[in-house]
């Protein structure tokens, strides 16, 4: 059979096996391993299936993903999120929907010690939601506000999206993680924009609330002591050369313990229910490598990649047409798949042809996550406005889609500024070099 006959079989297969469930990263290896067989021969094939695990599990840049998850958790228990949350509202919370812009404020200060969306979007449902709703938020602004805060969880560094497409695209952790602070500045500047604006043409839709006595900014501040120090000792170590992302991720585990048992919220249940949950997560995101290098030999030696970039740049559009659509298929891809599963079922076929236009891989690494962080709060899915249905019944999707709306407009703003002006990302890693 040709072996692009066998390519386009093997991504259906693929495709297929996803949808009946099957783990998408066992999905990738079963097809990569029978397809790669079926051109090669089952030995190669064989010993792919325990080369390709071995490299991975053996690569220190990997190896960061289950620190930062851990150090996430930690921070999770010890009741980080909160302290985030209050100092936010001390500061701003008596503006024009204060509690809003505090949702997105936080959310983006508790992402830089999380990393994770999903995890982002879920905490602050509990820990926003009630108060926005208690004083008087409409539902479709608050559920709205939290779930695009969710995604700056993936966009603010350290993110285990930009280690993980740093480790499959072989780019600098540093310069993925710089890359991005400009972008992330971005999202919040305007997502509160967008807030605004949805009271003007909505006064009633939030309420301002009780501007705090400089004792209550500083008490809240002294609250929130633990997560300041922490951002300030994994970034600012990390950015002033000080530890590298490794060390850099193993202090920010010790920190995150010891705040842990400074709070009084150490257990033996708390810590066996933060490693299973550190645990958990860190072995779907190898699961999901293992597959995924796997699925990239399939198709590299079966030549679909090179055939594909070859077909796609002898079209008669520029390559930004090409780009654009590239952009709608992620935004596809995250309204359906997490967002670790989106960026990595794509990466083989993709990255070949960002490169044959001549496009930088690290400026592409951050308009990926973008445009990920899109999909997960797009109808008709939206990882994010799942979350949030699912533990607010009595908010009906059409209530978050609602809401989502501001906040989608603006994203889509900002990935177009991002898109038209490389620069903007690239800046600070070419300073810092």
């Amino acid at each position: 059979m040709d072996p692009l006959l066998i390519a386009l079989v093997g991504f259906l297969a693929m495709m297929v096996l996803i949808v009946v469930h099957v783990p998408i990263g066992v999905a990738m290896a079963l097809v990569g391993v029978t397809g790669f067989a079926s051109i090669v021969g089952w030995g190669p094939a064989v010993t792919l299936m325990a080369t390709e695990p071995a490299s991975a599990m053996a690569n220190l840049d990997l190896a960061v993903i289950p620190l930062f998850m851990l150090m996430g958790s930690l921070a999770a228990a010890a009741g980080l999120a909160s302290d985030v949350y209050n100092l936010a509202n001390a500061l701003i919370g008596h503006r024009r929907g204060g509690l809003a812009s505090t949702t997105i404020v936080a959310s983006a200060g508790f992402g830089a010690i999380c990393g994770s969306g999903v995890a982002t979007t879920a905490t602050f449902g509990r820990v926003a939601m009630p108060e926005m709703l208690e004083r008087g938020y409409r539902p479709d602004l608050a559920a709205g506000s939290i779930a695009a805060g969710g995604t700056l969880g993936i966009i603010v560094p350290p993110s285990s999206m930009m280690i993980l497409y740093a480790v499959l695209t072989e780019q600098s952790v540093l310069d993925l993680f710089s890359a991005a602070i400009v972008p992330a500045a971005l999202a919040v500047i305007f997502y509160m924009i967008a807030i605004q604006v949805k009271l003007t043409m909505d006064p009633e839709a939030a309420q301002r609330g009780e501007r705090a006595t400089m004792r209550q900014r500083l008490h809240a501040a002294g609250q929130a002591w633990g997560v300041i120090v922490l951002f300030v000792v994994v970034m600012g170590g990390i950015y002033s050369g000080i530890f590298t992302v490794h060390e850099a991720a193993a202090v920010g585990v010790v920190f995150s313990f010891l705040l842990l048992v400074a709070k009084g919220r150490f257990t033996w249940n708390t810590l066996i229910g933060v490693l299973a949950e550190a645990s958990a997560g860190t072995a779907m995101i190898y699961i999901m490598v293992f597959g995924a290098t796997i699925f990239s030999y399939f198709m590299a030696v079966s030549g679909a990649a090179a055939f594909m970039v070859g077909a796609i740049s002898g079209l008669p559009v520029p390559p930004i047409a090409i780009l654009v659509l590239l952009l709608v298929l992620y935004i596809f891809l995250g309204a359906f798949f997490d967002e670790v599963a989106a960026m990595v079922i794509t990466l083989p076929l993709v990255i070949p042809l960002i490169l044959s236009f001549g496009y930088d891989l690290v400026w592409w690494g951050i308009i990926n996550v973008v445009v990920i962080g899109i999909g997960m709060m797009t109808p008709p899915i939206g990882i994010n406005v799942m979350v949030l249905n699912s533990m607010y019944r009595s908010i009906s999707l059409g209530t978050i889609y609602r809401g989502i709306m501001p906040f989608l407009i603006a994203e889509l703003a900002r990935l177009l500024l991002l898109t038209l002006f490389p620069q903007l990302t690239l800046w600070l890693p070419s300073v810092l070099h």
